[in-house]
């Protein structure tokens, strides 16, 4: 039967939900891995949250009728961030999947993204072949770490509630890392009251927009984000992400309790920078 693509609705988020859990723990299980979505009401919620914001693209597949996977793309920023993806356990193999990800590229590319990001788990060997032939390049190994927020100070690093008047701030630290900044979703994370910032020395020198697994984070040394992970008071979504050969920013977080759930690879097109300094990506880049 043919798969047919449309833009994405709001009264989507309920069907699309149900696929997304079901898709994510169907990978995570065959695998033995924690599920990334705890359940189809997070799943759902999930998905509402993105249909809900315009920076959003999202795209669905229909089979006879009824939705059987979706893609999203993040556009609030320069850079695009494609996820997530998943495709109805009961008809994946089928070249879905490589058609939702043409069609968010196909956006991207329409509106002039000088690049796109997406992370993909290390574990599923099916989805970085199809990314590495649809032009993604492999740029970086990722820890998923999770567990009890260490709840520690560094001396001289003070971490606030970041709010409007600090976006700019941040935005000159991030473009200082990446070449880039990622103002648009920090904004959204200003609004939900997720967003901190460090000072030390009197200026703001690093953020998180949240640590979590759809939050990212640059310092402009590692002490910063170990001041962000060390004051959070809880990790988000399973999880957050640190680059693995990042050796003293993993060893500091093990030796804090937290412990590794599995590894991940960002992968990109078009125009990457190598960070200099900090940073921890999210589930998108």
């Amino acid at each position: 039967m043919q798969v047919s693509l449309r833009a994405a609705a709001n009264e989507d988020s309920a069907p699309l939900g149900s696929i997304v859990f079901e898709g994510f723990k169907a990978i995570s299980s065959k695998h033995n891995f924690p599920w990334d979505m705890p359940s189809a009401e997070v799943a759902t919620m999930l998905v509402g949250s993105l249909l809900a914001n315009e920076g959003f693209y999202g795209v669905v597949a229909e089979r006879g009728g009824r939705p059987v996977g979706s893609n999203f793309l993040d556009l609030r920023n320069s850079i695009a961030g494609i996820g997530p993806i998943t495709v109805d356990p009961e008809v994946q193999d089928q070249s879905i999947g490589r058609q939702l990800m043409e069609a968010v590229l196909e956006k991207a590319r329409e509106i002039g993204a000088p690049g796109i990001r997406l992370v993909q788990a290390a574990y599923h060997n099916r989805s970085l072949a199809l990314y590495t032939k649809l032009g993604f390049d492999c740029r970086e190994q990722l820890s998923k770490f999770n567990g009890t927020p260490p709840r520690l100070a560094l001396e001289g690093y003070r971490v606030r509630a970041a709010t409007e008047a600090d976006i700019d701030a941040c935005n000159e630290v991030c473009v200082r890392i990446h070449g880039h900044h990622r103002g648009g979703e920090l904004r959204d994370s200003v609004a939900q009251g997720t967003a901190r910032v460090v000072e030390h020395l009197g200026r703001i020198t690093g953020y998180a927009s949240d640590i979590a697994f759809f939050g990212h984070a640059v310092g402009e040394t590692n002490s910063e984000i170990k001041a962000l992970i060390g004051a959070t008071r809880e990790i988000g979504g399973g999880g957050f992400l640190v680059p693995t050969r990042n050796g003293d920013l993993m060893r500091w977080c093990l030796n804090s309790g937290l412990k590794i759930v599995h590894q991940l690879t960002l992968m990109t097109i078009g125009l990457y920078n190598e960070p200099q300094g900090a940073w921890l990506p999210s589930i998108l880049y």
